[in-house]
């Protein structure tokens, strides 16, 4: 409080000239306040303007008391911003507290009035007999049907081709795949119009080949097999008769096939070849192989 009184006594202090007395310009602000102040009271906003005011002195009051000084307001010194901060705070709370109690406050007892008047003001009307009631019809409105349309994609395959060439790079009978198939992709794309979520009708809209198919290629063999060397004919050895290859036939007055007819003396198992003179008769059928049955 202390503090208070001297910031008051030097704010006093300023608003006088020099011999004293108060400059004649505190008295046109200090009536033009008091104007202010009873228009406020009379539109019944005086307790809002107070809570205004006091609301800016706490602010400055802070400033100052946190910087040192508020030279912009004339509070030059630490204790004067402490000190009006001290009176910003009383009166936003006067303020605040007077200004709710003045403000007119809506009450339950207003709020059944209200609906009771307006209860008694709609007229009466004189109940209908049930008998002569008519029925009451409700309509219910017809919802709109919700149409949408869309494009829709569909993917087909499409078969490849076979293809055969001749190639003289493999034996006659022979065939060997060259070039393996693939698949292609049809892409059809349809313009589907839908009410309420349900399709109704779809049309073709365009079709595309995505994938190009890969025919497939056989190569056919047309190269003829060279013919099989004639086997060597071995000299003979021991008693062998050179007309013949592949079995030894002995040298002897007569050979005959074993399992056959002729009598000897000697015999061999066949089949075997003719390279020279068949002496023995051994190949009955002439196809240059003996003993063959």
């Amino acid at each position: 409080m202390k503090a208070l009184t001297i910031y008051f006594q030097k704010f006093l202090s300023r608003l006088r000239n020099p011999d004293g007395r108060i400059a004649r310009r505190w008295y046109w602000i200090g009536g033009a306040i008091l104007i202010v102040s009873l228009l406020t009271i009379l539109a019944g906003t005086f307790w809002s303007l107070i809570t205004l005011i006091g609301l800016g002195a706490l602010v400055v009051g802070i400033v100052a008391a946190v910087r040192g000084s508020a030279s912009f307001f004339r509070v030059r010194t630490r204790s004067a911003g402490r000190a009006l901060l001290v009176v910003g705070a009383v009166v936003l709370l006067v303020g605040s507290a007077a200004n709710a109690a003045t403000s007119p406050q809506p009450s339950l007892t207003d709020a059944s009035d209200t609906k009771s008047a307006m209860a008694t003001s709609e007229p009466s009307q004189a109940p209908t007999p049930t008998s002569a009631r008519a029925p009451r019809r409700t309509s219910t409105p017809t919802p709109t049907p919700v149409q949408t349309e869309s494009e829709v994609q569909e993917s087909a395959p499409i078969p490849f081709e076979t293809a055969t060439v001749n190639d003289g790079a493999i034996d006659v009978g022979t065939s060997a795949v060259t070039s393996a198939g693939q698949a292609g992709t049809l892409t059809t794309t349809y313009l589907v119009k839908y009410v309420d979520g349900v399709e109704v009708s779809r049309s073709l809209s365009s079709e595309e080949v995505t994938l190009a198919p890969v025919a497939e290629i056989t190569a056919i063999g047309t190269r003829q097999p060279a013919p099989a060397p004639a086997p060597v004919q071995a000299a003979p050895v021991g008693n062998c008769d050179s007309n013949y290859a592949d079995v030894c036939v002995p040298i002897a007055s007569d050979v005959d096939c074993a399992g056959g007819s002729g009598n000897g003396p000697a015999y061999i198992d066949g089949p075997l070849r003719i390279v020279g003179t068949d002496i023995y008769d051994l190949d009955r059928d002439g196809d240059g192989i003996a003993c063959d049955s």
